[in-house]
């Protein structure tokens, strides 16, 4: 990710032309280390991001939609205070450094003032610092008195820029030449283009490593030293924004996507990653509920099928019972086993049967009738047990399909509802209600010559679609794999059987067994799918049906 001070240049170029006069209408804070500024430029309202994330740090415009907290940090409230209202004079780069400083001039009731807001963008020490006539009147990220950093900054304290790095300014190319030459020498062979970078990147303040490389490839087609160069791009290189699919840059390069501006390509590039590993974060959180609560159903049904397995002994206990009753004249008290003869055995064998010396003959009969009663018990309890965890069991294996097929954040969503409601994993923290009524999230549609097929994203669509369905549609599922519920709308027409298999093979492409080469789908009229009382999500019978063996395929042509 090139946040350097090559693109921090440009990138400041065009913050202070679109924002430079506008004023800030409203300030929020979206996390811990991210903040809103809502700025009104006299011809629309722009959302300005400033975020000192340690792998996300920038200054830039962003059309992305996010919640603010529900209670406003200090730090929030101390720029809500003395920038509410502000007009925005500059935004700049500091010298040749990883600092962005907006100047703003604040109106009170009865005072006004020029303030500066400074951006540290230097990685995990990214900080965001308000300032007034060079004193810190607050920081996103504060320091104690005892920290070995060097800088104090607590409201009150002289402001200090962070030290700069032991490297040569990019601006001043003998300096450059000369170290370069040093380099060179060490090397007994020719300098390769990836060494002249690492240079660059080691000792030339404000390039990232993949700027360097850039650099290098223009410099080796020039006559211009090095020195020379760096210190014309650095300078004078037009901003031409592009961006890849694993970064963003202020020069065209190979396979880039060319983007109108320096911070719509940054915006976008971090709104992606952003959404791509908030989406694999809940993924994770989700599979973690799911987890936990399959391994409980798991513990539960093995100390359930281990109490089951001692309960079939319970025939054994009745026939020792009744063999001791009918010889009782045979035992004598005080005796600690006895063997008889067995006529429950075809065979005519005999049996040994323990008994408990500090009882009679007749007691020791009536502890074995006892015992057998009390598993005969246990076994009408534990059965109907071992049946409700093996479904528990069969629930978050669903719940895990469901989740692993999960394409957007749109698909988490109704799981997240589904497990909290279930009690599986806790409520995220509320942040302020937007504003904007929720939206019901649709089904995958498919078109398919005419027909709509509706294929569901979770447990809860399943129910929706299968309740929402006309008695005559066709229903469809995998056979002995958990999948989404699929749908042919028939509008009463004739389903032509291509169509059932088309459906069954996009049935079977949204299951476990989408990596199968075979797999069962079963289809019916949706009248002959019922959901029993109280099941969990997603749970159903049928009846009425027929079986098809396809290949899962997806098929391309969604309409959602």
């Amino acid at each position: 990710m090139p946040q350097d001070a090559f693109h921090i240049r440009r990138l400041t170029q065009e913050l202070n032309e679109v924002l430079r006069g506008g004023k800030i209408n409203r300030i929020s804070q979206v996390s811990k280390d991210e903040l809103t500024f809502i700025v009104y430029t006299g011809k629309t309202t722009l959302k300005l991001i400033i975020s000192s994330n340690a792998t996300g740090a920038r200054v830039c415009i962003s059309d992305s939609e996010k919640e603010p907290l529900a209670v406003a940090p200090n730090f929030c409230m101390l720029l809500r205070k003395h920038l509410q209202g502000a007009e925005i004079l500059s935004i700049a780069q500091r010298e040749t450094e990883r600092i962005v400083e907006i100047t703003l001039h604040c109106t009170g009731d009865f005072s006004q003032c020029d303030r500066v807001l400074v951006c540290e963008l230097m990685g995990k020490y990214s900080n965001v610092v308000l300032t007034e006539k060079g004193v810190v009147l607050g920081a996103l990220k504060t320091t104690a008195l005892m920290d070995d950093n060097h800088r104090v900054l607590l409201a009150g304290a002289k402001y200090e820029y962070p030290k700069p790095q032991d490297k040569l300014s990019p601006i001043n190319a003998q300096a450059i030449d000369t170290r370069f030459a040093e380099f060179s020498a060490l090397y007994s062979s020719p300098v390769t283009g990836e060494d002249r970078a690492s240079f660059l990147f080691e000792n030339v303040a404000g390039f990232a490593l993949s700027t360097a490389r850039e650099i290098v490839k223009r410099q080796e087609q020039s006559d211009v030293s090095l020195g020379a160069f760096v210190c014309d791009f650095f300078q004078n290189e037009p901003c031409n924004s592009c961006l890849t699919a694993t970064d963003f840059f202020a020069f065209l390069t190979e396979g880039g996507l060319p983007m109108p501006t320096l911070y719509a390509a940054q915006d976008k590039y971090f709104t992606s990653r952003e959404k791509k590993k908030g989406f694999e974060d809940k993924k994770r959180r989700l599979e973690s509920g799911v987890r936990a609560f399959k391994k409980k159903a798991q513990k539960r049904l093995q100390d359930v099928t281990q109490r089951l397995l001692d309960a079939e002994k319970a025939e054994e206990n009745r026939i020792k019972g009744e063999l001791l009753t009918a010889n009782l004249y045979r035992v004598e008290k005080g005796e600690k086993s006895v063997e008889l003869e067995n006529w429950y055995d075809e065979k005519g064998g005999t049996i040994k049967i323990a008994l408990d010396a500090t009882l009679s003959p007749s007691k020791n009969a009536q502890k074995y009738f006892k015992i057998y009663n009390k598993q005969k018990r246990a076994k009408e309890i534990l059965t109907p047990m071992q049946t409700a965890e093996e479904k528990e069991i069969d629930y978050a294996d669903s719940v895990f399909s469901a989740i692993a097929l999960a394409e957007s954040d749109d698909d988490l969503k109704e799981i997240e509802t589904e497990l909290i409601s279930e009690g599986l994993i806790r409520a995220p923290q509320k942040k302020i209600p937007s504003k904007k009524k929720e939206t019901e999230i649709p089904f995958r549609v498919f078109d398919c010559d005419g027909f709509k097929i509706y294929v569901g994203r979770n447990n809860i669509q399943n129910d929706r679609l299968v309740r929402l369905a006309a008695p005559d549609d066709i229903w469809l599922h995998t056979q002995k794999y958990h999948s989404s519920h699929v749908i042919i709308a028939v509008e009463g027409r004739h389903v032509r059987d291509e169509i059932i298999l088309r459906a069954a093979e996009i049935c079977a492409w949204y299951s476990d067994g989408r990596d199968s080469d075979k797999i069962p789908v079963d289809y019916c009229k949706r009248k002959f799918v019922k959901k029993p009382s109280k099941s969990k999500a997603g749970f159903v019978v049928y009846t009425d049906y027929k079986t098809v063996l396809v290949k899962p395929k997806k098929m391309s042509r969604n309409l959602t």
